[in-house]
């Protein structure tokens, strides 16, 4: 059995954004959009990012990136020798996007409607001295190619390209500095149905061939199904369940889980009223409940729920959840 390279380890991850009120503006609370996740990714994997919106998804994956700076916690990025991603400063931070990237969500607003597919795709190679003149062209063709795109068509717009074909053009501007780990942001959910497949594969043949790692953000359970090895489950800004993706769709261990899971589509219509509808609303993420975060809104609720936080223990082989009554529960599957 080859044993398993940690790429990228996050441990309790937190990020507060202060609520300011009065004249003064003294801060009077905190949205906790991340409270306390942790989970890592190993080389040349893909791991799910899931939940509903507003569960800290892509503050997750964007604190990952240094786009914005946690609150607290650690992020170590494994290239050589553990580098905490928190405390990196200019330069360290400059060579550490050089080996991690992302992919947005809109293919619309992500790309610069004045810049030329040449610009944008060889705007990160120029800045960082990779490549300049001729040299540049030519890899800006090589990149064009892996996405499947016309490498004669890198002078054009992007208002020239459909949607499918500019999210491709932001996975060749993610792919030019060569890098280790890809973020991809819900890189499929501004497109067709029949277009998200083909961007799907892409990602897939691309992870095959440069031996890329992925952490997959995503609401659509199938893709993340198809595409994922392991998933991470978030429910307003903490992790309840973690596991291989297989192991979570035969035996979730956490009743969120069961919900969302009830909710992938299914082709069979005898089996379609079978899903599971949560009552009330996500709590504020300002003033979440105490306890567990979810019991306001679970069918399996007990006093203790209320009144202590579970911990987030290991259930069975790499399968973790945060629920007091992760090992009895008897939850349905997809």
């Amino acid at each position: 059995m080859v044993e398993k390279q940690v790429l990228l380890e996050v441990s309790e991850l937190r990020k507060y954004y202060p609520i300011s009120r009065g004249i003064f503006r003294r801060v009077a609370g905190y949205v906790k959009a991340v409270d306390g996740v942790s989970f890592s990714v190993n080389q040349g994997e893909v791991v799910g990012l899931i939940g509903e919106s507003g569960c800290g998804k892509t503050t997750t994956g964007r604190c990952i990136l240094r786009a914005i700076t946690p609150t607290s916690g650690s992020i170590l990025f494994h290239n050589g020798k553990a580098q905490d991603v928190t405390a990196m400063n200019r330069d360290e931070l400059r060579d550490y996007r050089r080996n991690a990237q992302m992919i947005f969500q809109d293919p619309y607003s992500s790309l610069n409607p004045r810049m030329s597919v040449l610009e944008i795709v060889g705007e990160a190679l120029y800045v960082n001295g990779v490549a300049r003149g001729r040299a540049l062209e030519d890899r800006v063709r090589v990149l064009m190619s892996q996405v499947g795109l016309k490498p004669e068509h890198m002078r054009r717009f992007p208002h020239a390209f459909s949607g499918g074909q500019r999210q491709r053009i932001g996975i060749a501007r993610a792919l030019a500095l060569e890098p280790k780990l890809i973020v991809a942001d819900e890189p499929t959910s501004a497109l067709d149905v029949s277009i998200q497949a083909q961007i799907i594969n892409l990602l897939q043949n691309l992870q095959k061939t440069l031996g890329l790692t992925y952490l997959l953000i995503a609401h659509d359970l199938s893709v993340i199904r198809h595409f994922s090895n392991r998933v991470v489950v978030l429910y307003v800004g903490q992790a309840c369940e973690v596991s291989d993706t297989e192991e979570l769709f035969r035996a979730p261990r956490h009743p969120y889980t069961e919900a969302l899971l009830s909710a992938v589509p299914k082709p069979d219509p005898k089996r379609r009223g079978n899903r599971i509808v949560l009552g009330g609303e996500v709590p504020d993420p300002a003033a979440a409940p105490l306890g567990c975060k979810f019991h306001p809104r679970c069918p399996y609720s007990q006093e203790v729920c209320r009144t202590e936080l579970p911990p987030m223990i290991e259930v069975s082989e790499d399968h973790f959840a945060s629920c007091h009554f992760s090992e009895t529960l008897k939850l349905r599957a997809v």
